[in-house]
């Protein structure tokens, strides 16, 4: 079996990889039967010459491989007629500007795996950048926190060679005495979890935080049932929420109006509450002035992100009296780091860590027959058809959705 390594080539550049050269080499050691093959690229965080270093060959042509594996969408024009590939499609969602690459994969007869639908049997994703986007949504968080205190600085992540180096210039960092709402329960939140306690910052029950004053910086993870309620007063249910959410309403107010940094790490579902709405932020007890939204759903469930804002400026200010973008520095702003690529400001680690997760959960599916149903669950495209399990998005192929 041969598998390739594609060059990334979707803009802006994107330096992430699935495997490093030290990950391809272990598992052709492990799988002697196998051996990648790797498209030269000038942007991916790891060289060339690294690959080649560990007997990895690197070519141009990959048309004689088996499977072809990449992070990010692939052009139309790049696309290899008659291949597996597996990559971020952007399309299980109806993905207005994806529909034409999903269109040219089965026009080409190409098999496409998603990463995103790559889970185990109670649907669970197996593999993903989540912690990384948690880890780095939370230090930019801070970053714009010491902007908008003038109390510190920060470099951005992209600058830094790696985690290590990142965790080093939070060390030399003092948090002014604030409470931190962190949502969500998933990989997302917890990276942004480890960059809290990695500062030490004091984590407190919901309930404490809610009712209690500090004289340090703390923190608090408030899930699903934490920041929502039944609108006839009933007790909640998290499986009856996720089934159908419309019985429910937003209690996030009563942590809004005791935060000062909101760190959304959530998974937001259709029909679901919005945790705050543009009338909510005019709300005199509205004090949340920092949203790090990792989630970032535009015009969503967090009223601030009115936009995704970018590496390069991942910074801007919400107006919420007059509805607006702002400088983030204006007296009235809620400040807003809603970028929506961030793992990309750490692409040694994320593509190292995606690489443990694919070697352990996906490659062995290739020689095992797929017992676990791997290859299966993933599979969108086959032989220029969608598969029955993603047999929804016909109307959308077909541009009737």
């Amino acid at each position: 079996m041969k598998i390739g390594i594609i060059k990334e080539r979707k803009s802006p550049p994107d330096r992430r990889v699935v495997f490093s050269p030290h990950q391809l080499k272990n598992i052709e050691n492990t799988y002697k039967a196998l051996q990648f093959v790797v498209e030269p690229s000038d942007i991916r965080i790891f060289s060339d010459e690294s690959y080649r270093n560990h007997g990895i060959l690197v070519k141009e042509d990959l048309s004689d491989c088996d499977v072809l594996l990449g992070v990010k969408e692939v052009p139309i024009d790049a696309l290899i007629p008659n291949k597996s590939y597996f990559f971020f499609s952007h399309t299980i969602k109806k993905q207005d500007y994806n529909r034409k690459l999903l269109q040219a994969i089965l026009q080409k007869n190409i098999n496409l795996h998603d990463h995103e639908v790559i889970t185990d049997s109670k649907g669970n994703r197996l593999i993903g950048f989540g912690r990384y986007a948690g880890l780095v949504g939370a230090y930019n968080g801070l970053r714009l926190l010491g902007k908008m205190h003038q109390s510190f600085e920060l470099p951005k992540v992209e600058n830094l060679p790696d985690l290590n180096a990142v965790l080093v210039e939070l060390d030399a960092i003092t948090i002014p005495n604030i409470k931190i709402i962190l949502t969500g329960s998933g990989k997302v939140a917890r990276g942004a979890r480890e960059i809290l306690e990695h500062l030490k910052i004091k984590e407190v029950s919901v309930e404490d935080y809610l009712s209690k004053m500090y004289q340090e910086p703390v923190y608090t993870i408030a899930k699903v049932m934490d920041y929502n309620k039944r609108k006839d007063g009933s007790a909640g249910d998290v499986k009856r929420f996720f089934k159908d959410p419309t019985p429910y309403e937003s209690d996030f107010m009563k942590f809004a109006k005791v935060s000062d940094l909101f760190i959304a790490g959530h998974f937001y579902g259709d029909n679901a509450p919005f945790l705050f709405t543009r009338q909510d932020a005019k709300h005199p007890d509205f004090n949340i002035k920092i949203v790090a939204d990792i989630s970032c759903d535009i015009d969503g469930p967090v009223a601030s992100t009115i936009r995704p804002s970018t590496i390069d400026n991942p910074f801007y200010g919400y107006d919420p009296v007059n509805e607006k973008e702002v400088d983030f520095r204006n007296e009235n702003a809620i400040g807003v780091m809603a970028v929506d690529n961030l793992p990309c400001e750490l692409p040694k680690d994320a593509s190292e860590g995606f690489g443990d997760m694919f070697a352990k959960h996906v490659i062995p599916a290739f020689f095992n027959h797929d017992k676990d149903c791997i290859l299966e669950r993933s599979l969108i495209t086959h032989e220029g058809k969608l598969t029955k399990r993603f047999s929804y998005l016909q109307d959308f192929v077909e541009d009737k959705s």
